[in-house]
């Protein structure tokens, strides 16, 4: 580290750390002075263009949310996520950089994935776990991993985190560290330090400016206009109504309910949950003006919602979950709802989670993202390394084929 006066230490809890002291790293402009998002549509600002990752509030990277992972049981040794945060402090013990770090006992809830990796190294006799995951646990969302305080210096503190994750690979004796969901310029830091590039392909929707739903469809081909149409007439068709609930709206009642459709949902796709019932409970305590439930009712109950938190310019969509099938009904609420509700609030984007192509032809076009790994063993770190310089160019081709069939139109002129 260039400055010898910084200190990192590792913090096995979020609590360990004052919230104030990991929010100015994390995301400096905090969730307080954030515009209520439940306020009335029309006295929310638009959103501003921004330059620089650190002036965007993320809601993952916040303290809250982290914390409620942690206290709610939801990311802890027992389930496999050991916290063991990075912080590094000046010559006065103020944190200047921090680090969301976990020692994982497996590859679950990550969303990039590694195994085929760890099954080659075991075969080969080593023990791929322990192994350190830099992310927010359950969430494939972009936001930065080495969070810096704005008036750090900020390649000393980055150069400092990156040795510190190194360090502390070597004092678990893991087998390599993981940090997912970055944005490039951090990806393109860690690469100069020594660890291994990776990229793989989202959907996101980016609002262009539309004035409602239908001046987006307008810039859509005409058969993907009506397949939406289409869509969204038969997804409400048996008298569901769709409902935005927000702030004072997120009662236990209908953290109950929603619960009951993500273990109902998340127990068909994973077979156990992460997340606790404790923890909606928590992260609607601290976090509901930050957080959107989108939710079906049919016969005067909820049959079905999606949650969604929201940053400065990006509603991210997160889970959903239903008791009764209706087709089309997860499309209107993880898809069309949400680009509704940016729209309505004058934000930027829609990311809506992990995979899935079937979004390109709802207006979701392929982006990159990125990840880094620092691998121990030299062995497999030159066979993952010749992988992955294979996957990086199937990937950009991947992305390039999407992007060219995107459903937005190729003549201005084509008429219905």
């Amino acid at each position: 580290m260039s400055e010898p006066n910084l200190r990192i230490r590792v913090v096995p809890a979020i609590a360990d750390i004052a919230r104030d002291a990991w929010d100015a790293c994390a995301n400096p402009r905090l969730a307080g002075e954030l515009e209520p998002i439940s306020q009335p549509v029309e006295s929310i600002p638009q959103a501003i263009q921004r330059t620089s990752q650190a002036e965007l509030y993320n809601p993952f990277i916040s303290y809250d949310f982290l914390y409620c992972l942690e206290a709610s049981r939801s990311a802890t040794a027992k389930t496999g996520w050991q916290p063991q945060h990075l912080v590094l402090e000046g010559p006065d013990g103020t944190p200047l950089g921090a680090v969301p770090c976990y020692l994982k006992s497996h590859s679950r809830g990550e969303y990039v994935f590694d195994r085929g990796w760890a099954e080659a190294y075991e075969q080969a006799g080593g023990d791929y776990y322990p192994k350190l995951q830099v992310s927010v646990p359950f969430t494939p969302a972009t936001g930065r991993r080495l969070l810096v305080r704005a008036a750090a210096d900020a390649d000393s503190v980055r150069t400092g985190l990156a040795a510190g994750l190194i360090e502390l690979c070597r004092r678990h004796q893991a087998s390599s560290v993981h940090v997912t969901f970055m944005p490039e310029p951090e990806w393109r830091f860690l690469a100069a330090r020594g660890f291994l590039q990776r990229t793989d392909q989202q959907f996101h929707w980016e609002n262009a400016g539309y004035a409602s739903f239908d001046n987006f469809l307008a810039a859509l081909a005409s058969r993907k206009r009506k397949t939406i149409k289409r869509e969204r007439r038969e997804a409400l068709c048996d008298g569901i109504s769709v409902h935005w609930l927000t702030g004072s709206d997120l009662t236990e009642a209908v953290w109950d309910t929603f619960f009951d459709f993500y273990m109902e949902t998340g127990s068909r796709k994973w077979g156990q949950p992460y997340l606790t019932r404790a923890f909606y409970s928590m992260v609607g305590e601290r976090m509901r003006d930050r957080i959107l439930l989108i939710m079906a009712k049919r016969a005067g109950r909820f049959i079905a919602g999606a949650i969604n938190f929201i940053g400065s310019e990006t509603l991210f969509g997160r889970h959903w979950g239903a008791i009764e099938h209706h087709p089309f009904l997860h499309f209107e609420l993880c898809y069309y709802q949400a680009i509704d509700f940016v729209i309505a609030n004058k934000l930027v984007h829609v990311e809506a989670g992990a995979q899935g192509e079937h979004k390109l032809l709802r207006g979701y076009l392929p982006v990159t993202t990125y990840s880094a790994h620092y691998i121990a063993n030299p062995s497999l770190r030159r066979a993952v390394a010749d992988y992955l310089l294979r996957e990086r160019a199937h990937v950009e081709a991947f992305g390039e084929e999407l992007a060219a069939a995107a459903p937005f139109r190729k003549n201005l002129v084509e008429q219905d």
